[in-house]
């Protein structure tokens, strides 16, 4: 039987067939032995063959299909190991909030050179725009100008009053959209918004150290409801909810290739007088001019070496 990973328990995987059934499944025993060098060799939104097992409800999962994209971060536990977030995802929505917590443009870019790696197209959702003072305000339009110019669709929206769902609605339609962002963002709070069905937990913010805490455990699928409005079809539209994410590893990278990751540094650096210039002190670097003219932004430059000469993710760690 064939179907698709909707959930991981860490112990166990939830696959729904393609008739609609769902069962309980284990890996098989062998199957970690195949070289797949991560914490979890079966992801959110693989698709798999399963047999099913006497009972009824439970299956082993005896195959993986190939996938056409994937995203991960470092494990937790393993340092040389990653840990497979979800496969075979359209799109990828990053949660972001100005204040309370405050999102680093640091783990932004890490976020968006990462999925530059894996091909995977990322909408930036800027939430809580309700509490934000007058200053929060400008700061927020200065960011969201300088990711719009670089060619990133952002988006602001309050998961706690609904404004701006409208928007993300129609942004996921037909699409499966991984959900991420560091903990305390509302991601919980607007996949609620988003499915009231699925009653995810939530928690408040830690007043001491103004982060969130972790409520979602382990990755899940859900389906959007199949129509918001008269005008708009969320026909085969998922959502696939994942931990929050407090560091986020950058993998596979080599050091002459970090520069593709970064959209407007890859396009400027065509212009350096060394094809493999690394853009750090090389005579003749189209980036480092556009850095000191600030047709680069500093902070992207920044977050570019950060990549490019470090890649432990616990020292971008709130």
């Amino acid at each position: 039987m064939n179907g698709l990973v909707i959930k991981n328990t860490g112990s166990w995987y939830v696959v729904r067939t393609d008739d609609g059934q769902l069962f309980d499944c284990k890996v098989k025993g062998n199957f970690r032995l195949k070289g797949i060098r991560s914490t979890n060799p079966v992801a959110v939104g693989d698709r798999v063959s399963i047999t099913p097992g006497a009972d009824g409800q439970t299956a082993l999962i005896d195959e993986i299909e190939d996938r056409k994209n994937y995203v991960i971060r470092k494990a937790s536990n393993l340092s040389k190991q990653s840990h497979i977030i979800a496969a075979n995802v359209d799109q990828a929505a990053l949660i972001v909030t100005i204040s309370h917590p405050e999102t680093s443009t640091t783990f932004i870019d890490r976020f968006l050179a990462s999925a530059e790696a894996y091909r995977i197209p990322v909408v930036l959702i800027f939430n809580k725009t309700d509490i934000y003072d007058e200053a929060d305000n400008r700061y927020l339009q200065a960011i969201i100008s300088l990711y719009e110019n670089i060619g990133y669709p952002c988006l602001r929206c309050s998961a706690s009053t609904g404004d701006g769902i409208e928007a993300i609605y129609q942004a996921f339609a037909g699409k499966t959209t991984l959900l991420s962002g560091n903990s305390g963002v509302g991601k919980s709070t607007l996949l609620n918004r988003l499915i009231p069905e699925a009653n995810v937990k939530t928690a408040e913010i830690s007043s001491a150290h103004d982060t969130g805490m972790h409520t979602t455990t382990f990755s899940e699928m859900y389906s959007l409801p199949t129509t918001l409005n008269s005008q708009l079809s969320t026909l085969n539209s998922y959502i696939i909810d994942t931990p929050g994410i407090k560091g986020f590893g950058t993998f596979d990278m080599e050091r002459t290739e970090v520069s593709h990751y970064f959209r407007e540094i890859f396009q400027i650096g065509q212009g350096c007088r060394f094809g493999d210039c690394t853009h750090t002190n090389e005579p003749g670097c189209a980036v480092l001019q556009a850095v000191e003219e600030h047709r680069i932004a500093q902070s992207r430059y920044t977050s570019y070496l950060s990549v490019l000469e470090d890649k432990n993710a616990e020292k971008y760690r709130k």
